[in-house]
């Protein structure tokens, strides 16, 4: 199986290497658009702002080609944000696969949360063998709200979409690779789809 992690300058990769190896797979990264195109599973992870990393993801032409893939691509933080309409920060154009538009927690909490929270409500393949109220490890400052798309809820301020799916894609906004063998049982079952 041939997994690619996006490399566009924005991202916690190597932790999401050093994860896929500890599953028994190998990826590789790449900002090519035919080794993308090949691969069996795709992984676009994101750490950092919306508007630099959208300008990233135009500068090498991946912005046109992600939305167009038709292999499992498994968005993480940032990169699910990115996979959305729009988002707040840096008041962003997403890539429309997700039909949610990401905001800001407000100032009434400590923002970004950051640490564990647990998901809940889950409804997808991606959550095969993990039980309601699992923890996983989140850091971030927007969110995206609950819609027709969500498959994990977490709570912080309000209930908000901790995963997304639609057709081939999926993202989390926490991070799998960080969220101990739980989190990776979600990144192995993404590797499975």
């Amino acid at each position: 199986m041939k997994i690619v992690i996006i490399n566009y300058g924005a991202g916690n990769i190597q932790s999401i290497m050093f994860a896929i190896e500890r599953l028994g797979y190998k990826a590789v990264l790449s900002n090519n658009p035919d080794e993308i195109k090949a691969a069996n599973k795709v992984i676009f992870p994101g750490v950092g702002e919306a508007s630099y990393a959208m300008k990233m993801l135009k500068e090498s032409g991946l912005d046109a080609l992600i939305p167009t893939l038709t292999q499992p691509v498994f968005g993480i933080c940032l990169g699910m944000q990115l996979m959305c309409n729009s988002s707040e920060e840096g008041n962003t154009k997403g890539l429309g696969i997700f039909d949610v538009n990401v905001v800001k927690f407000s100032t009434k909490v400590k923002v970004p949360q950051m640490g564990w929270n647990n998901i809940y409500n889950l409804k997808s393949e991606l959550f095969k063998g993990i039980a309601e109220n699992e923890y996983m490890y989140l850091v971030h400052s927007f969110y995206a709200p609950l819609c027709a798309e969500t498959i994990a809820t977490t709570n912080y301020e309000l209930a908000y979409s901790s995963a997304l799916e639609k057709d081939n894609f999926y993202g989390t906004q926490f991070h799998p690779e960080k969220s101990g063998d739980v989190g990776e049982q979600i990144l192995g079952n993404f590797l499975k789809l």
